[in-house]
């Protein structure tokens, strides 16, 4: 004999193995069915169920998106609404108020700042361009530009405008009729020749 039966007997077999006795049941695969079959429509909630995006975003993706719309929300919040200077003061004659706008009306301004006016050593540099806050003010304003009267107006300015707050970055917020005698030079006060 060519092969001896204690041979056979003493080597294991590979199907024999416990390791390898059963294997374990697979799980049953969904069937794909195509447009064409009923069975397509009808597994979905709605008609429109297959053309859902099915993409699993990890979740650094999502901290990484929502750190950037946060920044975003301050970064507009800063630029937009919140004021870089505060409690600013300016003297001087009104030149110009009027309601401006076509969907958002506002009131804007001019101001002709005193110093400008009596600096006879430099060239005129320019005229101080303001919107309004509120209606109070504006009437106020209008009231001391009837009167010919010099004004000390208190404002905010901003970085950027919005159309509902105004055309100009500067918003005042109050306004004071000041006298002639404490806003000019002796010399060019009224009554003093």
């Amino acid at each position: 004999m060519l092969f001896e039966d204690k041979d056979i007997n003493d080597k294991n077999d590979y199907f024999d193995n416990e390791s390898n006795a059963e294997p374990k049941p697979k799980k049953e695969k969904k069937p794909t069915y195509s447009r064409e079959d009923m069975e397509y429509w009808e597994g979905s909630e709605s008609e429109w169920d297959h053309l859902k995006i099915r993409m699993k975003v990890p979740f650094w993706i999502w901290i990484v998106c929502a750190g950037v719309f946060v920044g975003l929300i301050i970064a507009l919040w800063m630029r937009f609404f919140s004021p870089y200077v505060v409690d600013a003061t300016q003297y001087g004659y009104i030149d110009n108020i009027e309601r401006r706008g076509t969907m958002f009306k506002t009131f804007e301004g001019t101001l002709i700042p005193y110093k400008e006016l009596m600096d006879t050593t430099r060239i005129y540099n320019r005229d101080f361009v303001f919107s309004v806050a509120d209606d109070q003010t504006a009437t106020k304003i209008k009231q001391a530009m009837y009167m010919h009267k010099p004004v000390r107006v208190g404002y905010k300015k901003y970085y950027a405008t919005v159309p509902w707050r105004g055309a100009s970055k500067i918003i005042v917020t109050d306004v004071d009729t000041v006298s002639p005698d404490n806003i000019l030079p002796p010399e060019f006060a009224p009554g003093k020749k």
